[in-house]
């Protein structure tokens, strides 16, 4: 993983190689191991390098291209030799060839559309000089940050905003639609970042910069790039094998010893399985990071899930020899006591400060123990473990009864949903939010008022824009839409620069993830059984015992606890925020205010306490602390 940087003057004034050096002197901690800068009269590229994989010892970026291209590229390809086979390279040739050569020698061969061949994750930017344009990509799932600012004719671009307000002109100011967005748990979408000035590059797309303006366009996915499935027997061979291909890909550079996630859930325990047996022929060991709440009163369990993870995750880790399970028990650490630290290498306020405690605690344990690779299960939801119940909505949707009603009553019929249940997932996506309110009260459920789950203010509740997938009605285009709804790239790079632990995310493999899309819908639920493709994919490597679990584990089930280790801070910063003026447009502070003077003394568990204390109000000072300390706040 590298930090880039390069600016553009597209009047031919001068000043673009000082410029490109300030970018990559302010992202000095995402790329400690080299520093590099091509000049040109008008534009200058850069490099910093965080060496992950054995091939980053022989980076020597930017290069340039046979045809006169410039290169620069944060990246990671997982599928080498199938792109030096079509390149025509000897792999014995290619021991010291970096990803970024192979990069580079795939644009000489094929252009832009290389980005159809790629696997992995990347962002790059090329200088053409030919044809005076610069452009810039990211990956489908957007695994790599990439940032770019328009100042008159000077275009400028780098993997994190750090790098882009070392050379803005005025200090940063708040993108108030974004910071919205965030506090309303929308989504991502869109080119905008939380500054104001600076926008992203987006998942799956091309960004390209002329002299006459910029302009974007998505590349992924493709119209007929998906596999076809087949019959069931040959799904199941296709994606285990899929599965084993791409947790192989990211064991690259892990050494000996690679760290996963495991929790109670079937994603990261098929993840830290696979990688257990494909590193067991070669005496390789994996470290196995379970984050469990300390024994006591301070755990909250809730209908339908369980509080510790931690004994379904050691029945899991005891199936495979080579497994070393480490329980990360909670010490009770307030969620704002790493909240500067990681918003501020991040460039982004912390998304969910319960769980960054936990995430940071494994992290902090991994590096103890020399671990620079650690592997999740995320993106399973939407690839390999896909339930298939959003689909009973479609059919209706669609106009499709007679399957609906023949899906259901399989479903029922199989014990896995009750009717109500059926009718409820069928119906409730489809409804608007006053429908579903008044079903939910008549369930005996908690409704709070419009945006009760953030800290906005109602009138800035009221302007948030929903995400555009609740209104896609084809699961297969839904599901693609979820994959790119939340931008977690800055968030891996910060964790890497502060922890120097590299996180990887096998189940977003681009080949498993579109061959997951490619699969029918009926047979996510064949037999009327939601994730039963899953079942039959993972009955080889993960323990009954996780599969036919009756309950789901609940993270960071002791959050309360640190949530009043940090009630008098979070008082003191409700106060300082009242001065904030882009703060208090955006946030309901008397609200959040109240919440704090009301401290509950017991149901921590129940939807309303977990609405207005976990979500509102944690989540409404953590983005409110963003803005005074980042945007141009008081202090």
């Amino acid at each position: 993983m590298s930090a880039i940087a390069g600016e553009w003057r597209r009047d031919g004034a001068p000043g673009a190689a000082g410029s490109c050096g300030h970018i990559l002197r302010a992202q000095a901690a995402y790329g400690p191991h080299a520093c590099d800068q091509w000049n040109g009269d008008e534009v200058a590229l850069g490099r910093r390098l965080f060496r992950l994989t054995p091939e980053d010892h022989f980076d020597r970026q930017p290069l340039v291209g046979s045809t006169g291209v410039v290169l620069v590229a944060d990246l990671r390809l997982d599928n080498r030799p199938d792109l030096l086979s079509s390149l025509g390279v000897d792999p014995a040739s290619a021991v010291d060839m970096p990803d970024s050569a192979l990069l580079a020698a795939a644009w000489d061969a094929w252009g832009e559309s290389c980005v159809d061949r790629l696997v992995g994750p990347y962002a790059f930017a090329i200088w053409d000089p030919d044809t005076r344009r610069l452009i810039l990509a990211r990956d489908p799932i957007g695994e790599r940050p990439l940032y770019y600012q328009v100042s008159g004719e000077a275009f400028a671009f780098a993997s994190m905003p750090a790098g882009l307000i070392a050379v803005s002109a005025e200090p940063p100011a708040p993108d108030v639609d974004r910071l919205r967005a965030f506090l309303a748990i929308t989504s991502d979408e869109g080119p905008a970042s939380f500054h104001r000035e600076i926008r992203r590059v987006e998942p799956g797309s091309l960004v390209t910069v002329t002299v006459g303006g910029v302009g974007s366009r998505s590349f992924w996915p493709r119209d007929g790039c998906l596999a076809v499935a087949t019959n069931s027997a040959d799904l199941v061979a296709a994606l285990r094998a899929h599965l084993d291909q791409a947790v192989e890909a990211q064991l690259r550079g892990a050494g000996n010893t690679v760290g996963t996630h495991l929790s109670s859930g079937w994603d990261s325990a098929a993840v830290a399985a696979t990688a257990a047996r494909l590193m067991a022929p070669r005496g390789g060991r994996v470290t196995a990071f379970t984050a469990t709440p300390a024994a006591g009163p301070g755990v909250a369990t809730r209908t339908g899930n369980h509080g510790d993870e931690g004994p379904l995750a050691a029945i899991q880790a005891a199936l495979n020899g080579n497994i070393d399970h480490v329980r990360v028990v909670s010490d009770g650490r307030s969620p704002l006591d790493d909240l500067d630290a990681d918003a501020e290498l991040a460039g982004s306020p912390v998304r969910n400060p319960c769980n960054q405690v936990w995430l940071n605690a494994i992290n902090r344990s991994a590096r103890a123990r020399g671990i620079g690779v650690i592997l999740t299960g995320d993106y399973g939801n939407f690839s390999l473990t896909y339930s298939g119940k959003p689909g009973l909505a479609d059919l209706i949707a669609n106009g499709r009864w007679r399957t609906w009603f023949a899906h259901a009553r399989a479903m029922t019929a199989s014990g896995a949903m009750r009717w109500p249940g059926v009718i409820r997932t069928s119906i409730e996506p489809l409804a608007p939010r006053s429908i579903r309110n008044i079903v939910r009260r008549a369930l005996g459920e908690w409704v709070g008022p419009g945006g009760a789950h953030c800290g906005l203010r109602p009138d800035q509740w009221a302007a948030a824009e929903p995400w555009h997938g609740e209104f896609l009605h084809d699961e297969a285009a839904r599901r693609t839409a979820a994959v790119q709804r939340f931008d977690l790239s800055a968030y891996r790079k910060a964790a890497l620069a502060r922890f120097g632990v590299d996180i990887r995310q096998p189940l977003a493999d681009r080949r498993l993830v579109e061959l997951c899309l490619a699969t029918p819908w009926e047979a996510f639920v064949d037999g009327g059984r939601p994730r039963s493709l899953a079942r039959r994919v993972l009955a080889d490597r993960v323990a009954p015992e996780i599969l036919d679990a009756p309950t789901n584990g609940y993270q960071a089930a002791d959050w309360h606890v640190g949530l009043a280790a940090a009630r008098e801070e979070m008082a003191v910063e409700l106060e300082r925020l009242t001065d904030c003026a882009p703060a208090a447009t955006l946030l309901d502070l008397p609200r959040l205010r109240h919440l704090l003077a009301n401290w509950p003394t017991a149901g921590w568990n129940g939807e309303e306490t977990l609405f207005n204390y976990r979500l509102a109000l944690l989540r409404g000072v953590a983005a409110g602390r963003f803005i005074r300390r980042t945007l141009g706040g008081n202090t």
